[in-house]
């Protein structure tokens, strides 16, 4: 008994974390579980499926109900006419990709501006927000607490130069880090900090694919963000200072984000005010 109320818990507790209401689904099945026992109608593949049916039915319900807490949905898929979507379907499965009404008319100006200069281009989305509550931890993140921060994925070519749309380098957007050249700028160099989220990921090289950076389009995404951007409310902008260099992209909104928080030479950080 015991041990199975630990587990239950652990598990809401880590539905939580990891979709703000995935542990009331979870919890939602519990008790639904205990009636359909009674009615003798029920089995594992019934379990699961009902945790996911519920699952699926809050989570329409808060893209309804977000707006009342400030929030609402980007894209989860790109089309003709949308240039701005998701990186992964994963990332609305997981109810990540709320953010505030400023930031997402700042991701869309954004999207079709390089959509202009780059005809066919579709700017990827990762990590933004939940849908409820500032405040809520938004794991592994530091700052993504409030609908008002958004990772962007860099754009791409494949071996040939031939732009990848709507592809990254990684399966997850995150954690295919563009190495420093010799002699850049390397804040963090020779830090043994052991409370950091700065995490090189080796063990997740097997799984990206051969694309390189396509320093065209992200530069163009930057120079928005610096200029126009900035009338759109974008007040910081984090990425890797050996990058920015390299880019060629300077402003006093590019910021560092530290040694101690997550690497970002694997995507763009964008921040609006309040």
């Amino acid at each position: 008994m015991v041990i199975r109320l630990f587990l239950h818990s652990t598990l809401i507790l880590a539905l939580t974390l990891i979709t703000q209401i995935g542990g009331l689904a979870y919890l939602l099945a519990l008790f639904a579980r205990r009636f359909l026992d009674e009615a003798r109608f029920f089995d594992r593949v019934a379990a699961v499926v009902l945790f996911l049916g519920i699952y699926a039915a809050l989570s329409l319900l808060s893209a309804a109900v977000a707006p009342l807490f400030g929030r609402t949905t980007l894209p989860c898929f790109a089309s003709a006419d949308v240039n701005l979507a998701m990186q992964s379907p994963l990332y609305c499965a997981l109810n990540r990709h709320y953010v505030t009404a400023e930031l997402k008319d700042a991701a869309f100006d954004l999207s079709s501006h390089v959509d202009r200069k780059f005809p066919g281009t579709v700017t990827l989305a990762l990590d933004g927000n939940f849908p409820f509550v500032d405040g809520f931890p938004l794991l592994p993140h530091l700052s993504h607490r409030d609908g008002r921060k958004l990772d962007l994925a860099f754009y791409y070519r494949a071996e040939d130069g031939g732009y990848v749309r709507g592809g990254t380098k990684s399966p997850i957007g995150y954690w295919a880090f563009e190495e420093p050249r010799e002699n850049s700028n390397l804040p963090c160099v020779d830090r043994k900090d052991t409370a950091t989220l700065r995490w090189d990921m080796a063990w997740f090289k097997p799984f990206l694919n051969d694309y390189r950076l396509e320093p065209e389009r992200t530069r163009a995404a930057l120079d928005w963000l610096i200029t126009s951007g900035r009338k759109s409310g974008v007040t910081k902008v984090f990425i890797e200072p050996h990058l920015a260099g390299e880019l060629n992209v300077r402003s006093e909104i590019i910021r560092f984000q530290g040694c101690r928080a997550a690497r970002h030479d694997d995507h763009i950080h964008i921040e609006v005010e309040r």
